[in-house]
Order: structure tokens, then sequence, then C-alpha cells
């Protein structure tokens, strides 16, 4: 049974009276904050991750057939497209950042950001191919690194996290922050840009994953699905600092060290640091450092009577 217009038209006045109202009241709450003109678009880009994506692996993500002309003709296209939106949407994050806080910011630099960023692809995809070595190393049920590329959400997950700590690095922290929760939106994995991660990661599975902004992982270290490394909260609330791109953030999440393998469901928290080659179990609650080699797990499951 479909609504009357007359009473449709009569619910959408009243949410959207209801909405101004909604909108007053926060802006009231926060006498000097201006609004801002600009903000930038994750529509734009989603597009922009998908054309670095193909410009990165042009055959299996771009699905470009062709001689290595053409290729590089292909990739150049694609760069050319995503640099383009790129700077678009640093130029937008540049802009809300004036309008809110007053920030400054020298003129050229966000052509810069989008130079030095171009420069670092070349080792995003180096390192991206390490990820995608260890995953089927690590993984009996993978069989081939095309498919670990194309289907499986760690790849993904760690593809878009290696773009976007690069872009944090550089000074578009918003801009790298819509990046990661576009991978956090396609495959439930959340990775802050600001999170180092060196070669060789694999997230198996996935789904659930959480991995602060100031965590540091080692070289070929394995995370299982429902992990975090997280950040211990105050028992007293803490004020907030200055807001903005340069606001100082303290290390407040774990280190891994290089080789630890942290099973499902774990969960670290604060700036704890784990050695190298240890291994965490399933479903442990870790706050302390733990040495290298070492192995940690809960108690052994009873098997009851029946």
């Amino acid at each position: 049974m479909s609504v009357p217009d007359e009473d449709r038209r009569r619910a959408i006045d009243h949410a959207t009276r209801a909405l101004a109202t909604a909108r007053l009241a926060w802006r009231q709450a926060q006498p000097n904050r201006r609004p801002p003109v600009a903000f930038p678009s994750r529509d734009d880009l989603a597009q922009a991750v998908t054309l670095l994506a193909q410009a990165l692996f042009p055959g299996r993500i771009g699905s470009f057939r062709g001689d290595a002309a053409a290729e590089d003709a292909f990739v150049s296209e694609r760069l050319s497209a995503a640099l383009a939106l790129l700077e678009g949407a640093i130029a937008d994050e540049f802009a809300y950042w004036q309008d809110v806080s007053a920030i400054g910011f020298p003129a050229g630099r966000v052509a810069e950001i989008v130079r030095l960023f171009a420069g670092t692809l070349s080792r995003v995809r180096s390192l991206v191919d390490t990820d995608v070595a260890a995953i089927f190393r690590g993984d009996p049920a993978a069989r081939s690194v095309d498919e670990i590329l194309i289907c499986y959400p760690g790849a993904t997950a760690i593809l878009h996290h290696r773009l976007a700590h690069e872009l944090d690095a550089l000074g578009a922290p918003i801009v790298a922050r819509i990046l990661s929760e576009i991978a956090n939106e396609r495959t439930g994995i959340d990775i802050h840009p600001g999170a180092t991660i060196g070669p060789g990661f694999f997230i198996d599975h996935g789904t659930g994953v959480v991995i602060g902004e100031t965590a540091v992982i080692g070289a070929r270290v394995r995370l299982y699905q429902h992990v975090t490394l997280g950040a211990r909260t105050p028992r007293r609330s803490q004020p907030r600092g200055d807001a903005g791109p340069f606001a100082e953030r303290v290390a407040r999440h774990p280190i891994l060290g290089d080789d630890v393998v942290v099973y499902a469901g774990a969960t670290i928290l604060g700036r704890v640091t784990i050695g190298d080659r240890s291994v965490i179990g399933g479903n442990v609650w870790l706050l302390k450092d733990v040495p290298a080699r070492s192995i940690v797990l809960q108690p052994e499951a009873v098997l009851a009577a029946d």
C-alpha cells in the first residue's frame, strides 16, 4: 500500500525541520568552529585507489593485455587519472584545515605531496609483492599468488594500507584515513594509516583485525582474524590536545618484532613489545611485554564428563 503524496510531503517537511534543529544544536555547541567549504570526496578516493591498484598491477588487477610499450602507456594513463583525483582530494583536505583551524599551507604543497607520493609507488609495489609471497608461503589453500592478490581480503587491506601510509606520512591524514576506511568497508580489516608495517605481512582470513595508529609491526608477521593491536583506555579521561594535521600523537599501541604469529581473537593492548619469533595464542588478553621466542597461551581446555 503506497503512502499518499500529501502524507509523504508532511513527513519530509517534519524530518527536514527536525534535522535543522539538530544541526543548529550541534553548531551552537561549537561556537568557534567555522563550517568547512570543502572536504575530500570518498567516491573520488575510492576511484583513485582502484586506478592506483590497476597501475601497480596492470595485468592482474587492471586486466591489461598487450606488449610492454602498451603496458607502460596503460600504467601512465591510470596514474595520471589517479593522481589528479588525489590532488583534488588533498586540496580539499587543506581547504578544510584552513577553514576549521586557520592553518596555512605553503603554495605548491599539494602538488609536492602528489609528486612525492608518486615517487613511493615502486616501493609500495615491492612491499605488496613481499606480502603476497608471504601469504602464498603460509597458506596451503592458496593455489597461486595471482589468486591471493585478486581474492584475499588480507592482500586488499595491506595494499590499501601501503598507499594510505605514504599519504599519511606526507601530511594528508584525512585522505589517508579515507583510503583505510574504504579497505575496512571492503574487507572488515581496520588498519590505521599511521601504523608502521614491515615486509612480508600476512593477515589470514582477516575479518575483525584492528591495528592502531602507532602500532609497529616487524618483518614476516602473521595475524589471524579478530586480532586487536590496540591502546589501553586511561582510567581517567585525558583532555584532548590540539586538533589538526600536525597534532601530536602519543605512542600507545603494541610493537611486534620480526616473525611474530598472533592467533585468532588475541587482544594486545598498550605500548607493549612482543619479541621476535614469539607466538601469541588464540583469545589471549595481553598487557605486558613478551620476550623473544616466547609462547603465550590460554589454559588448555578441559574435556568435561557428560
